[in-house]
């Protein structure tokens, strides 16, 4: 197959994160979001365990998604005295600022086949195809894991088991401007050849 290699690699280094308070209020084409789930469902996974779980939230359930997390997050902290009502009130409203805002979840093979953490990179490759695909269709994207992302009494929220990991929140929208490139340290710092 013929591919144009240097524009793949262009779209490789154009990806960003934008965050939620820089997109418009236009809505993202439900037909986007479904090619980013395609795209995702194609990652590379082992035994094909494809451990990768989404849900979408959009419209209404953006209201609802806040309701969750403001929810989760109060119930938790203020039982350890962590609460904060600035915290609680970015969590209600936080999801209103996309256009959908994807669940990310790993769903743990039920013979554990593999190690949990193949699984957990499995859902990793998952989501950087969902943030490729958006490069491509001009769409931003924030993969977010604060919150209530880690809290054991968020998983049953998103028809999570015990074994299961809720991974965080993928945020879309259509961003106000496309963020200026970034930089990486030379990648010859990080690598080591060895040739005999």
């Amino acid at each position: 197959m013929q591919y144009n290699k240097e524009e793949f690699n262009q779209i490789i280094r154009n990806r960003r994160s934008i965050f939620p308070a820089d997109y418009t209020s236009e809505k993202v084409d439900d037909k986007v979001i479904e090619q980013m789930l395609e795209n995702a469902n194609w990652a590379p996974n082992h035994k094909f365990t494809e451990p990768w779980r989404f849900k979408i939230f959009t419209g209404e359930g953006l209201k609802k998604l806040g309701k969750i997390q403001s929810w989760v997050y109060k119930q938790v902290t203020e039982a350890d005295g962590t609460f904060t009502e600035k915290k609680y009130e970015n969590l209600l409203h936080k999801p209103l600022s996309a256009s959908h805002v994807i669940v990310i979840a790993m769903k743990r093979d039920p013979q554990n086949s593999v190690p949990e953490t193949e699984e957990i990179s499995a859902v990793a490759c998952a989501v950087q195809n969902m943030y490729l695909t958006a490069a491509v269709y001009d769409i931003g994207c924030y993969w977010g894991t604060g919150g209530i992302t880690y809290f054991e009494e968020s998983k049953e929220h998103f028809g999570l088991k015990k074994e299961d990991k809720l991974m965080g929140f993928f945020y879309i929208g259509i961003p106000k401007k496309w963020p200026l490139t970034t930089k990486r340290t030379p990648i010859s710092e990080k690598v080591e050849w060895i040739r005999n």
